[in-house]
């Protein structure tokens, strides 16, 4: 999860440093400009371990797939769940 947030920090700072760049050459987007740059890291820093945490579940569960469901079995025979 450090991982994640540093790059979003990083995606963040090009962001940011593209933003200065554009400024500098006398061009002003509306749309662009630092709450848009905010508000798109405030969603990558819910979406990521939104993202792993759907992740998460869907490779925990044992209903997916025809291979998930014979390690079930398995377990369930090994008494292991």
């Amino acid at each position: 999860m450090d991982k994640a947030k540093q790059y979003v920090a990083m995606i963040g700072g090009a962001l940011g440093a593209l933003l200065l760049f554009f400024q500098s050459l006398g061009y002003q987007f509306e749309w662009f400009n630092a709450n848009s740059i905010n508000s798109f890291i405030n969603f990558l820093t819910a979406a990521i371990p939104l993202g792993f945490a759907l992740y998460g579940v869907y490779k925990n569960q044992y209903l997916v797939t025809k291979k998930a469901q014979k390690q079930e079995e398995i377990l369930k025979k090994q008494g292991l769940k």
